[in-house]
Protein backbone atom coordinates (compact mmCIF):
# COMPACT_ATOMS: atom_id res chain seq x y z
CA UNK A 1 0.00 0.00 0.00
CA UNK A 2 0.96 3.71 -0.16
CA UNK A 3 0.59 5.82 2.70
CA UNK A 4 -0.20 9.91 2.33
CA UNK A 5 0.38 12.07 5.12
CA UNK A 6 -0.60 15.04 5.64
CA UNK A 7 2.79 17.41 6.00
CA UNK A 8 1.47 20.92 5.81
CA UNK A 9 -1.50 23.11 5.57
CA UNK A 10 -2.22 26.76 4.85
CA UNK A 11 -5.01 28.82 5.31
CA UNK A 12 -8.34 26.57 4.96
CA UNK A 13 -7.77 23.03 4.60
CA UNK A 14 -10.06 20.27 5.36
CA UNK A 15 -7.42 18.24 7.70
CA UNK A 16 -4.97 19.25 9.59
CA UNK A 17 -0.94 17.90 9.51
CA UNK A 18 -0.95 14.41 10.34
CA UNK A 19 -3.49 13.47 8.84
CA UNK A 20 -3.32 10.01 6.81
CA UNK A 21 -4.79 8.05 3.70
CA UNK A 22 -3.73 4.56 2.77
CA UNK A 23 -4.15 3.47 -0.61
CA UNK A 24 -3.96 -0.46 -2.37
CA UNK A 25 -3.09 -1.03 -5.71
CA UNK A 26 -6.35 -1.33 -6.71
CA UNK A 27 -7.15 2.38 -5.65
CA UNK A 28 -9.41 1.59 -2.16
CA UNK A 29 -8.09 3.49 0.29
CA UNK A 30 -8.88 4.35 3.72
CA UNK A 31 -9.09 8.00 5.60
CA UNK A 32 -8.77 11.07 4.74
CA UNK A 33 -5.89 14.13 3.94
CA UNK A 34 -8.39 16.51 2.28
CA UNK A 35 -11.32 15.86 0.37
CA UNK A 36 -13.43 15.79 -2.83
CA UNK A 37 -11.12 15.97 -5.92
CA UNK A 38 -7.75 16.46 -3.86
CA UNK A 39 -8.51 12.81 -2.42
CA UNK A 40 -9.14 11.56 -5.95
CA UNK A 41 -6.08 13.25 -7.26
CA UNK A 42 -3.70 11.78 -4.03
CA UNK A 43 -5.08 8.37 -5.20
CA UNK A 44 -4.40 8.21 -8.29
CA UNK A 45 -0.74 9.87 -7.63
CA UNK A 46 -0.74 7.22 -5.05
CA UNK A 47 -1.14 4.32 -7.14
CA UNK A 48 1.66 5.73 -9.33
CA UNK A 49 4.32 5.72 -6.65
CA UNK A 50 2.99 2.27 -6.05
CA UNK A 51 4.63 1.55 -9.53
CA UNK A 52 7.40 3.72 -9.22
CA UNK A 53 7.86 2.33 -5.54
CA UNK A 54 9.44 6.24 -5.49
CA UNK A 55 7.86 8.46 -2.54
CA UNK A 56 6.89 11.65 -3.57
CA UNK A 57 5.48 14.92 -2.28
CA UNK A 58 2.88 16.51 -3.57
CA UNK A 59 1.15 20.45 -3.06
CA UNK A 60 -2.13 21.84 -3.64
CA UNK A 61 -2.90 25.46 -3.39
CA UNK A 62 -5.17 28.26 -4.36
CA UNK A 63 -2.36 29.94 -6.47
CA UNK A 64 -2.01 26.62 -8.30
CA UNK A 65 -3.64 26.14 -11.70
CA UNK A 66 -3.96 22.67 -10.35
CA UNK A 67 -6.25 24.01 -8.26
CA UNK A 68 -8.78 24.69 -9.35
CA UNK A 69 -8.51 21.06 -11.65
CA UNK A 70 -9.05 19.06 -8.59
CA UNK A 71 -11.64 21.60 -6.39
CA UNK A 72 -9.13 22.94 -3.84
CA UNK A 73 -10.98 26.37 -4.65
CA UNK A 74 -11.16 27.37 -0.13
CA UNK A 75 -8.09 29.46 -0.29
CA UNK A 76 -5.82 27.34 1.27
CA UNK A 77 -2.70 24.97 0.53
CA UNK A 78 -2.16 21.13 1.47
CA UNK A 79 1.58 19.71 1.36
CA UNK A 80 1.18 15.66 1.53
CA UNK A 81 4.15 13.32 1.65
CA UNK A 82 3.43 9.77 -0.11
CA UNK A 83 5.66 6.96 0.45
CA UNK A 84 5.41 3.24 -0.79
CA UNK A 85 4.91 0.90 2.19
CA UNK A 86 5.61 -2.83 2.16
Amino acid sequence: MALATVLSTWGSAPRPAGSYLAVREDGRFVGSVSGGCVENAVVDEARRVLASDVPTVVAYGVSDEEAWEVGLACGGRVEIRIEPIT
